[in-house]
């Protein structure tokens, strides 16, 4: 693995989300319905990217991961990528939020690593939320960068996790 393939790993995303989507609504993020979704998953892998707490080869890994990782479930493009980063995306995809919720746990350490990057990528732009789903959000988040920084310490996600997942204050 290299990054002699990343632009190519990240037109793939461009093209699997904007012109093959799973639902036409696939195409755009929640929060405004305008931003194309495929910034989602870049931001998510160019930040794994600048982690340089992570062995370079975690880094490669995770980039191409966290690029492919709502392919499956968001689009009907025809993901080609290694048996190794295939398993990745295919144990990162769940049925639901409460459904990764629970079974998170039950997955490597490297899923709930990536998972966390994805988790506060959500959070930056989770104004949609309302005040009960943002703290459930913000909680699980906050367990999951625990988790991480027991295998990982001095990661960025970790300290930009717990700058963001603040809960809000329930409105009557």
């Amino acid at each position: 693995m290299s990054y002699s393939n990343l632009a190519t790993s990240v037109n793939a995303t461009l093209d699997a989300h904007g012109k093959y989507p799973a639902k036409p609504g696939k195409a755009f993020r929640k929060w405004d319905g305008t931003t194309p979704y495929a910034i989602h998953p870049i931001w998510c892998a160019m930040t794994v990217l600048a982690e340089t707490a992570l062995p370079e080869e975690q880094r490669l890994l995770g980039y191409q991961t966290l690029l492919f990782h709502d392919i499956l479930e968001d689009t009907t493009y025809v993901l080609q990528t290694s048996p190794e980063v295939r398993a990745l995306v295919e144990a990162m995809t769940f049925d639901s939020s409460d459904h990764e919720m629970v079974e998170v746990w039950n997955r490597s350490e490297e899923v709930r690593l990536f998972k966390l990057y994805d988790k506060v990528s959500n959070l930056l732009d989770a104004t949609w939320m309302d005040s009960s789903k943002w703290n459930r959000y913000c909680e699980y988040t906050l367990r999951l960068a625990a988790d991480v920084e027991k295998r990982w310490s001095g990661l960025n996600i970790v300290t930009i996790a717990r700058a963001i997942a603040q809960p809000r204050s329930e409105k009557a």
